[in-house]
């Protein structure tokens, strides 16, 4: 009887299931984009191994973070600031520029601007809110223009230099035919002549407010918890004061009282070991959280903070001339710096109506000895 002979093989396993297989691929992608979005990488060259849109592709494929409840004030303050800009802008058959000076006393500068008004009468307003002294006027068009007040005393850096703001938008407002409001210092000159400066603020529907995000010692380093949760920290931006708004937004500067508040509140020098600045960054926080997409983020008043002090560069009589002038008026970029240790250049183009123009149309600061140069001067001013 011969020997059966067994000859072992390699055993066939059946192949797994179609379906197991798509689980496991599934459970292994939900996992990695789990683990990105709980444990994100510093270094944003890992996100282009998912997509070639880098880490916020990921956070878009993400569900939503659940919107928190607005506060019966934020509800009632919302309503009222929708409903403003839902409103069509007042049709005038003579829209004005309100021009508001917020000075300490005269304005040193008066003659210039007299010659910058001259000839435009019925195109534009006047109106002075002086803090410390009655003004003396040397211009027809100045007087008798001064805002009257009980709190005319206005500190730097406090909330009273916001009231002095808000007192001046509520007397220019009470003309129907002011469309643009523009705030100027006693140290601001213009930098062109009349018919520009008035077709590049009536002919756009924007504001002109300075606003940015600046996460250094000098921006977000001045936010206070005591916001929440109106006001988070994402939302707090900084800018210079001297705005030119339209007047739907002067409407709802006047309107809020929710956010203002906060600022009353809870930002000024030494609140909570912070040097909170009100008038840096009410404005610029306030409006782009409720418009951001009508604001320019730059202010068409030039300062020169190239100097990194506490104060900007001011002018005397020597510096200012033809040159000086030609190169602010050139200036089409707007750039802001960080206060934090990276001092981060955020650089964006001036676009008026979508296209690049020129980005000041004043400038500060500069000495009273200056005036006699800038009226020589004024006659060369760019008429384009």
């Amino acid at each position: 009887m011969g020997v059966m002979q067994i000859v072992l093989g390699p055993r066939h396993r059946p192949p797994l299931k179609r379906p197991v297989w798509i689980i496991v691929l599934l459970s292994l992608f939900c996992m990695l984009l789990i683990s990105a979005y709980v444990y994100p990488r510093k270094s944003y060259s890992a996100c282009y191994v998912f997509s070639s849109r880098g880490c916020k592709a990921l956070t878009d494929w993400l569900p939503p973070m659940p919107a928190r409840e607005y506060t019966d004030e934020e509800i009632a303050s919302r309503v009222v600031i929708k409903e403003i800009l839902s409103m069509p802008p007042t049709q005038s058959r003579n829209p004005k520029l309100a021009f508001m000076f917020l000075t300490r006393g005269s304005l040193p500068f008066e003659k210039l601007w007299h010659k910058f008004f001259h000839g435009h009468e019925g195109r534009f307003s006047v109106y002075v809110h002086a803090s410390k002294e009655k003004p003396v006027h040397v211009s027809r068009y100045f007087i008798n223009q001064d805002i009257h007040s009980e709190k005319d005393f206005v500190v730097w850096g406090k909330i009273s230099m916001v009231d002095a703001e808000k007192r001046l938008l509520a007397n220019a407002l009470n003309d129907p035919d002011n469309q643009h409001f523009v705030l100027l210092s006693d140290s601001c000159v213009p930098l062109y002549k009349f018919d520009y400066v008035y077709n590049y603020l009536i002919y756009t529907n924007i504001s002109y407010i300075d606003s940015f995000e600046d996460p250094g010692p000098h921006g977000n380093g001045r936010f206070s918890e005591h916001m929440l949760p109106e006001i988070e920290m994402r939302d707090f931006r900084k800018g210079a004061q001297w705005f030119s708004v339209n007047r739907q937004h002067a409407l709802i500067v006047m309107a809020d009282s929710l956010y203002y508040s906060k600022f009353r509140d809870y930002c000024k020098p030494g609140f909570d070991g912070r040097n909170c600045i009100a008038d840096e960054h009410y404005i610029p926080t306030f409006f782009s959280m409720i418009d951001p997409g009508g604001i320019a983020n730059w202010s068409v008043t030039h300062v020169d903070w190239s100097e990194a002090k506490w104060h900007p560069k001011s002018y005397r009589a020597q510096d200012v001339t033809y040159e000086l002038l030609k190169e602010i008026t050139s200036i089409d970029t707007s750039v802001h710096v960080t206060s934090d240790e990276r001092k981060e250049r955020q650089v964006r183009p001036c676009l008026w109506n979508g296209v690049q123009r020129p980005c000041y149309l004043f400038a500060r600061k500069f000495y009273p000895e200056a005036l006699d140069n800038l009226m020589l001067l004024f006659s060369n001013y760019p008429t384009i």
